[in-house]
């Protein structure tokens, strides 16, 4: 059963963690949704979404490839609704000394999720949300976008590259009716550090901010048209602020002793 009378959005990495919270905030705010992830989790994610009373379409899909975008692309189009709103969220860590601690077929299978996919799903969006001149997009970017990422350092790299692109795209969409909004969230507490490996750090064991409220904070600003929003603590805020000024040798220092292997309690809050 269609709803034409509410809105469609289209939301990434929706199984759990920020993903599937800023699926509910849709949900909740009278949209229906497309929802996607590669695992399996994403079948029970979507029951829990259609307690709204919206229509909630589930794509499994693996989206380090190709044509698994473009079949995630193909399936919204087929609801025969315009796309109001995509959040591109699906992504993934790898922590480790890039030397000789992480593999690099996990550090390439990132960057064809973070990056590539987000690319290809953006292309597509824009496209039909400049067409007919109006649309919301938000990137799931990160406050370590802000500072170079010893032992996360393509990671890092990746959500440096999600801000620039979400920041240059906002500016070239400026007057097209279509809005681009850069979630920074600091650690959160998702499953993120238990697949990135990064337990026994001081960030894996330390403190998270709550992805709930991660995702309220990114669906308020994307409602608002904001550029971006650090999400989460006021100490990510203080960070983002204080990132304006400090040298990026500083930064990386201060990244170094967070991200480390075997500085933490692998114990801790994952």
């Amino acid at each position: 059963m269609t709803t034409p009378d509410r809105q469609l959005a289209l939301v990434t990495g929706a199984s759990s963690g920020i993903g599937y919270e800023l699926a509910r905030q849709f949900a909740q705010h009278g949209f229906d949704v497309v929802v996607t992830a590669e695992d399996d989790e994403l079948a029970g994610a979507a029951e829990s979404l259609r307690e709204y009373g919206g229509q909630v379409i589930a794509v499994r899909a693996d989206l380090r490839r190709y044509d698994e975008v473009e079949r995630l692309w193909t399936e919204t189009v087929a609801v025969g609704r315009p796309l109001d709103a995509v959040a591109v969220n699906a992504g993934v860590g790898v922590g480790g000394e890039f030397a000789r601690g992480t593999s690099l077929e996990a550090e390439l299978g990132l960057i064809e999720l973070n990056v590539t996919s987000s690319v290809h799903l953006a292309k597509r969006a824009v496209a039909a949300m400049t067409a007919r001149g109006a649309g919301r997009i938000l990137f799931t970017s990160s406050i370590a976008a802000l500072m170079p990422g010893p032992f996360e350092a393509v990671y890092a790299a990746s959500k440096a590259f999600l801000h620039s692109f979400a920041e240059a795209l906002r500016g070239e969409l400026k007057d097209s009716g279509v809005t681009v909004t850069s979630l920074m969230p600091g650690p959160t507490d998702t499953e993120f550090f238990e697949r990135a490996g990064m337990q026994d750090t001081k960030v894996g064991a330390g403190p998270k901010d709550d992805p709930a409220e991660v995702a309220r904070q990114g669906f308020d600003a994307l409602m608002k048209g904001d550029d971006k929003v650090i999400a989460g603590s006021f100490t990510n805020k203080v960070q983002g602020v204080a990132s304006r000024i400090t040298p990026d040798r500083a930064k990386a220092a201060m990244h170094r002793r967070m991200a480390e292997p075997g500085t933490g309690d692998a114990s801790g809050d994952e």
